[in-house]
């Protein structure tokens, strides 16, 4: 019995340290886009901004909704600088004017229990967009190249390539 507490109060300790991990890295990230980011139209109507793996985030720290087929197509990665057009009928378009250095991960595709996917690397976990694993009818299971960005930490990737499926 006392072992299984001590295995207890480890995994404790370690979701403690990821948790810390995780909430550093977003602070890192946060100040990153802080730097990259401005406002370029005169009329306000082209916004650049910096995608984080979801959404595009504009100089004013407003969230833009990136529609998650674009992000997946484009193979979009978070840091990447899109630029923001709200045309008068207030439709947006998206342009990825400046893509992050890539590097390409292997991992394996996982559901959690909240329904989100991530893909499980040797160096840590990544979550990627649903619209990307549709589009590759990926499976848990399955082994995916993803890409990340090369110099900066993050918490989103996106998915390459489907490299193998489980049966």
């Amino acid at each position: 019995m006392p072992a299984e507490k001590e295995l207890e109060k480890v995994k404790q300790l370690l979701d403690l340290a990821e948790l810390s991990i995780r909430q550093a890295k977003s602070v890192l990230f946060d100040a990153e886009i802080g730097a990259k980011t401005k406002l370029l139209a005169s009329d306000g109507k082209i916004i650049e901004g910096v995608f984080n793996g979801e959404n595009m985030i504009g100089p004013d720290k407003k969230y833009y909704p990136v529609p998650a087929n674009y992000a997946s197509k484009s193979k979009l990665v978070s840091g990447d600088i899109l630029k923001l057009t709200i045309l008068e009928d207030g439709t947006f378009l998206y342009k990825q004017i400046g893509p992050v250095k890539r590097k390409k991960i292997l991992g394996i595709l996982e559901k959690t229990s909240s329904g989100k996917f991530i893909v499980k690397t040797d160096e840590m976990e990544f979550q990627v967009l649903p619209a990307s694993v549709t589009y590759f009818k990926a499976k848990e299971g399955d082994k995916l190249t993803i890409l990340v960005p090369e110099k900066t930490v993050s918490e989103w990737a996106a998915v390459e390539n489907l490299v193998e499926a489980t049966e």
